[in-house]
């Protein structure tokens, strides 16, 4: 299982959010670039990053930061936060960006789906933002018309290369990820699952391992000190 570090940029700062709430966004970190060297020193190989003001601008609003790290760091990056058009999704995987996310895009636009699917298979992501078990839209403030399991299958039959499944009422709350969901996803698709929220320590992380996912992100734990991200990925093998 591969473990993916994040970090979320709100004007250039490294922050955190709880259960997706913009009015509890509090800094984690100084340095965005120290930050992801530190994740690499730990044995990453992989970072999650998220764009918070493009979340909900709809444009890239942090991107040189992204860049930056792709470009400095040796880590095979992953962005999400305000991809929901074509130029943004060519802008950055033409410019060291492993994996592009969409959110809000990916249900509103399945064309684009398709078409960023069809060119770029494995590099392009849906994440599926659910709270109660509906698909939240544009930065988790606007609920979607159908539930998590009816998109994950849509956007599988749309080609994408990977499903990110976040559970908003456990992001940020190191409460433990929320199982049932995911093992209701296993039994539903078959392309790779990235569990989002609630990891807190070790344990989440064999949790996860029995499942047989592909990845998990993990955040305010390693921020908190309550998961050392060595010893995670020692773990998950990834």
């Amino acid at each position: 299982m591969i473990l993916l570090p994040a970090i979320d940029i709100q004007k250039g700062r490294c922050v955190r959010l709880i259960k997706g709430d913009f009015s509890t966004s509090h800094e984690v970190a100084a340095d965005p670039y120290a930050t992801a060297a530190a994740f690499q020193a730990a044995g990453a190989s992989w970072v999650h990053m998220v764009d918070l003001d493009g979340a909900l601008s709809g444009r890239r609003e942090n991107s040189d930061v992204f860049l930056r790290v792709a470009r400095e760091n040796g880590l095979r990056v992953e962005v999400g936060g305000g991809v929901r058009d074509w130029e943004t999704i060519e802008y950055y995987l033409s410019h060291g960006i492993e994996r592009v996310i969409l959110g809000t895009a990916a249900i509103r636009q399945p064309a684009l789906v398709r078409q960023a699917a069809a060119r770029y298979a494995e590099r392009i992501a849906v994440g599926i933002d659910a709270k109660d078990g509906r698909v939240m839209l544009e930065g988790w403030s606007t609920e979607a018309d159908q539930d998590y399991l009816t998109a994950a299958k849509r956007m599988e039959d749309l080609g994408v290369g990977a499903i990110i499944f976040t559970d908003i009422a456990r992001d940020g709350t190191l409460s433990g990820p929320n199982l049932e969901p995911l093992k209701a996803l296993k039994e539903q698709i078959s392309c790779p699952i990235i569990a989002s929220g609630g990891v807190k320590n070790l344990a989440d992380i064999r949790a996860l391992l029995d499942l047989d996912i592909y990845g998990a992100i993990c955040g305010k734990a390693i921020y908190s000190g309550d998961l050392d991200l060595a010893e995670a990925i020692s773990l998950s093998g990834g």
